[in-house]
């Protein structure tokens, strides 16, 4: 375990729990599984401050990093008020159990169903029985959805931010694509190529036409291209190919419904605590992907306007941090109703 803190910075805890014997969504049991998290802040003697950031398809566990705005001293979601926790998924390559190039059978073939479990489990080894707050976008948005439908006693508050309650086939075409990508090009120049992909589908034709039109850089290159292969080549450096494609596979069999009577039956349990965020103009998860399943089981819906499409929810920090400070409100507002410490 790694701790860090100053006289004016919240602690920081990096560590990780193992588990023996997890049995998976698909029926296999994982003799040993790791979980790597981090924990921004303090939890609190009632143990009720929890933050729980699940983060997206190639996020990491350093949640402030890349939701600065969003995360901070005097943000919506704030380490000095709340304790923030984010654990590498499941399958994910920044500490916690997964395939690897070099292991790619060290794990069966998971569900986002699973990656919700695990939350699970690491909150219990917390002693944290229900987080203020349960948010992700994108993947972090489908767990999120996962550990509602899973766990609806544990959730007072959930903000699940432009994905689906069931993949749909422009998400399973945009893999497709990208597992291709891999299957062709291997570890390197297949992940490169992948993440290339992915950034089409995370941002807007207007988007990319503001930003760079046809602007070339110094060498003569188009600086579209030059943008394109910098996130190829950057991913390369710190992800691993066989996790990548584990958690397109988790991605693919997206479905909060199955086994509970449908999407509206699996989510009306804690509608009245969940919010869906669509993006208008999102190439990956349309707007009318989120608002299906939250007009389906009656949860609230916003509407997140940006020209830059999906990643308007990594983007669009103030107005991103506006809906998570709300949620937060509502859930502080629901405090007494409950007595969320205990199992019901």
């Amino acid at each position: 375990m790694t701790a860090r803190s100053s006289a004016h910075t919240p602690q920081v805890v990096d560590d990780s729990i193992e588990w023996q014997d997890i049995a998976l969504d698909g029926g296999d049991i994982v003799p040993h599984v790791r979980v790597r998290y981090q924990l921004e802040g303090t939890i609190n003697a009632a143990r009720d401050n929890v933050v729980l950031v699940v983060h997206a398809l190639t996020g990491t566990v350093q949640a402030s990093t890349w939701w600065k705005g969003v995360i901070g001293e005097g943000a919506a979601i704030d380490p000095t008020k709340h304790a923030v926790l984010c654990a590498n998924l499941l399958g994910g390559c920044d500490g916690t159990t997964g395939p690897r190039l070099d292991a790619p059978d060290a794990l069966p073939r998971i569900t986002t169903r699973d990656q919700a479990a695990l939350l699970a489990r690491l909150l219990d080894a917390l002693d944290v029985h229900a987080p203020l707050l349960v948010c992700g976008g994108s993947l972090g948005g489908m767990v999120t959805l996962e550990f509602a439908a899973s766990f609806p006693h544990r959730v007072r508050s959930a903000v699940c931010l432009a994905a689906p309650a069931v993949q749909t086939a422009q998400g399973l075409a945009w893999n497709a694509l990208m597992r291709r990508a891999l299957e062709l090009g291997g570890a390197r120049e297949g992940l490169a190529l992948a993440r290339m992909i992915g950034m089409l589908s995370y941002r807007t034709p207007e988007a990319l036409e503001r930003r760079f039109g046809r602007t070339k850089d110094e060498r003569g290159a188009f600086q579209v291209n030059a943008w394109l292969e910098a996130h190829g080549d950057r991913l390369v450096e710190r992800f691993d190919a066989a996790s990548y494609s584990a958690l397109l596979d988790a991605m693919d069999t997206h479905d909060v419904g199955r086994g509970r009577g449908g999407v509206a039956a699996a989510l009306a349990p804690v509608a009245d605590r969940l919010i869906g965020v669509g993006i208008p103009g999102d190439q990956l998860y349309p707007d009318h992907a989120v608002r299906e399943w939250a007009d389906a089981c009656a949860a609230s819906y916003l509407d997140l306007p940006s020209v830059h499409g999906h990643d308007a929810f990594l983007l669009e920090v103030e107005r991103v941090a506006r809906i998570i400070d709300g949620a937060l409100t509502g859930a502080r507002a629901r405090a007494h109703d409950v007595a969320w410490g205990a199992q019901p």
